[in-house]
């Protein structure tokens, strides 16, 4: 193994499987696999990776459902100082080629389901060393390999990407350094260790063996940055991770699988998972036994205040709680709903996190607006992608600097609320609207279940606010009362002026928002109108 134990996300996970080898750390339908036999897995990986030619610095692609594979293609990659990566296993032809093309692929894993997208592209790629198919060799790769490899000296400053994009254009792939992504996304090692992130790399066995052996459930797609990094901060504290084996999501099943596994910790990604999973429970009062969850908490998507009000209702043992994040500024942190409703969510004062003015010229103070950003551990560029990287990572007095995107506020008391994404936010006669806040009035409606708003142009105001809206099954409620139901609580220039009813919301397999559908299909209900 390695001489010195570094920062490397192999180096932590190998110290915290020799911490508790026996510990259940996967668990995906009937599969069950402990830390020793996660961590032996992925060195049989890595070890076949080695023998195909794969070493550091090739870039391993993982176009995969959620399950083991996942994390050993990961821990594998990272093993050999080779660069992991996410494919989204819903991307098409173009956007596929797009992405093998930008990454460069030495290596790729896929489900089994996906070689009908995958295999008609291989021929075009023979640089690709290695192709796995899990559910087919997969299995046979790794039983017919020995666990032992050349180990090379890993580094803090080692590469992992995350793709992220597809619904404002094609993906970037985000380049994080592990320690960076360690201390930046996946909190350290502090997120339950009371005396906070660790100091030294051997201080992660620490978390995981004196830490609860809590059993954390991933709904959402490991392939999306806010699942995936729930998952290797629950993995690195030498929890269990419970992932479902189906690639649909179904919320009855969830709580099925809650049940059975006895999760602990579950996370969501905002509405689009939250709110079935409250109707189900709804439907259901006494169906689950649900006494061992202690945790439900959102991150990657708007989490609306009444969605958390009907669980803490429902459960009312188990702590809801809300977080932000960005693919790359990683977990900038979690809290409440500003009280004077204005904004998503209100973080609490943190040198690392601060507010730029809309000129990037300074950093602006209570009662000024500008745009969220983040210091220190971040992430570094985007791959291959010099002109966007100098958008997005820059610098300010000598310092760092990411900017995130989201507008913010910073409040007397040095807080910052988050008010919405910039790039979405709507400029209707002067007047500024971001969507998140008129989204989450909709969706507090008993009749809606879902809800996109987007700006359209108009002749009069520029844009106008528009709202794409599906309801749930048998709930009858029209635009007129909607606008009356967001007029009570919004102003009159956020109010939607056209609402346009589908069967469903198009989201992403995480919850995230498609707004160039929502955009294209209010528009199109804009035409069919007059």
């Amino acid at each position: 193994m390695s001489i010195t134990r570094t920062y490397s996300l192999a180096d932590l996970f190998e110290i915290v499987a020799a911490a508790v080898p026996d510990r259940e750390a996967i668990v995906c339908g009937a599969r069950r696999f402990t830390y020793a036999q996660l961590d032996a897995r992925a060195n049989r990986l890595a070890a076949f990776f080695q023998s195909k030619g794969i070493g550091p610095g090739d870039t391993v692609g993982l176009q995969l459902y959620n399950g083991p594979e996942y994390l050993e293609g990961l821990l594998a990659a990272c093993k050999l100082r080779a660069i992991p990566l996410n494919i989204n296993y819903r991307y098409v032809a173009s956007e596929l080629r797009y992405l093998y093309d930008n990454a460069k692929l030495s290596a790729l894993i896929y489900s089994a389901p996906l070689a009908a997208a995958v295999e008609p592209l291989l021929p075009d790629y023979p640089e690709i060393k290695v192709v796995l198919v899990s559910g087919e060799n997969y299995e046979s790769a790794l039983a017919a390999t020995q666990p032992e490899y050349d180990v090379p000296q890993r580094s803090g400053d080692d590469l992992s990407l995350l793709y992220t994009g597809g619904t404002t254009g094609m993906p970037k792939g985000v380049m994080w350094p592990h320690q960076s992504l360690f201390f930046g996304a996946l909190g350290g090692g502090g997120f339950y260790r009371k005396e906070g992130p660790i100091k030294t790399p051997d201080e992660i066995a620490d978390v995981a063996r004196n830490g609860h052996p809590l059993r954390y459930m991933a709904i959402a797609p490991l392939m999306h940055g806010a699942a995936l990094w729930a998952t290797l901060v629950s993995l690195f504290a030498g929890q269990t991770v419970i992932t479902r084996d189906q690639v649909e999501f179904d919320a009855e099943k969830v709580w099925d699988l809650a049940e059975q596994e006895q999760a602990n910790i579950i996370s969501v990604v905002g509405d689009a998972i939250a709110s079935p999973m409250v109707e189900a429970l709804k439907a259901h009062p006494n169906r689950w036994n649900l006494s061992r969850l202690v945790h439900i908490g959102s991150g990657g998507g708007l989490f609306s205040a009444h969605v958390q009000a009907e669980l803490k209702r429902l459960l009312p043992r188990i702590v809801v709680a809300d977080s932000i994040g960005t693919s790359e500024g990683g977990t900038l942190g979690g809290g409440a709903k500003p009280e004077s409703g204005e904004g998503f969510i209100k973080l609490a004062a943190r040198p690392d996190i601060k507010v730029l003015s809309l000129q990037h010229d300074r950093y602006v103070g209570p009662g000024e607006d500008g745009v969220l950003v983040r210091t220190g551990n971040v992430a570094v560029g985007y791959w291959g992608d010099p002109k966007k990287t100098a958008e997005t990572f820059t610098s300010l007095d000598g310092e760092k600097i990411v900017i995130t995107g989201d507008m913010a506020r910073v409040l007397e008391d040095g807080s910052i609320v988050v008010l919405g994404r910039g790039s979405q936010c709507i400029n209707t006669g002067g007047e500024k609207v971001f969507p998140e806040e008129v989204e989450e009035k909709l969706t507090s409606h008993e009749a809606v279940l879902d809800a996109l708003v987007v700006g359209i142009p108009d002749a009069r105001w520029g844009s106008k606010v528009a709202a794409v809206v599906s309801l749930h099954p048998g709930a009858k409620v029209d635009a007129e009362a909607l606008q009356d139901h967001c007029r009570r609580d919004l102003a009159g220039y956020k109010v939607p002026k056209s609402i346009v009813f589908v069967d469903q919301v198009v989201r992403s397999p995480a919850g995230k928002a498609d707004y160039r559908w929502a955009k294209a299909t209010a528009q199109q209900g804009l035409t069919a109108e007059g």
